[in-house]
């Protein structure tokens, strides 16, 4: 890959990460049109209770609060701790899967579950050029054209990977990594609660 290239990749990032980003309030008036939405089922499923959590905040603003030590917990991490990884768990848990279930956003993206375009309920990856991995995870709650509607946790109106609460947001699909698609097969479902 070329230096401009790389560099063009980070100054698309840099610009589309704080651009048209919405609260569960309102939407964007620079939102494109409807693109692909979940309908129910279990990809609405996974996607509601991933919008219920939209507005947790930290309580200090250290990876800490009573529901982000939830999520936490749920994957066997104790607070303070990054919890994008967690919170993608924890609704994926809420919805009856029993996996993923890891704190760490690269494990999400296993090679059987990669699939190159997106649907609602799936989630995404960003790649972190300094860390040469995946550093943060989200889902993937509307697809409208280019852009992703997304529910993401450690995150922030700027886009930050360590943010202060559970945000929606809109992101471009250039600033993705990876998808991967953890509803493709119910063989992880269980009917248990957490």
């Amino acid at each position: 890959m070329a230096k401009a290239d790389i560099f063009m990749g980070i100054v698309l990032f840099g610009a589309v990460g704080g651009v048209g980003v919405y609260s569960s309030s309102g939407v964007s008036p620079s939102l494109p049109a409807r693109g692909i939405s979940p309908r129910g089922g279990e990809r609405g499923r996974v996607v509601s209770i991933a919008r219920a959590e939209v507005g947790v905040k930290e309580l200090t603003g250290k990876n800490d609060g009573k529901r982000i030590a939830e999520y936490l917990a749920y994957t066997g991490i104790k607070v303070p701790a990054p919890y994008c990884a967690a919170y993608v768990s924890f609704v994926f848990g809420k919805a009856g899967y029993s996996q993923p279930r890891t704190p760490w956003s690269p494990a999400m993206f296993p090679a059987s579950r990669i699939v190159k375009e997106p649907k609602p309920g799936n989630l995404f990856g960003i790649y972190f050029s300094e860390l040469n991995r995946i550093a943060h995870v989200g889902l993937v709650a509307e697809v409208r054209g280019e852009w992703l509607v997304s529910y993401e946790a450690n995150s922030n109106n700027n886009g930050s990977r360590n943010g202060d609460g559970v945000y929606q947001r809109l992101r471009h699909k250039r600033t993705v990594s990876k998808y991967a698609d953890w509803i493709i097969s119910n063989k992880n479902k269980h009917y248990g609660k957490i």
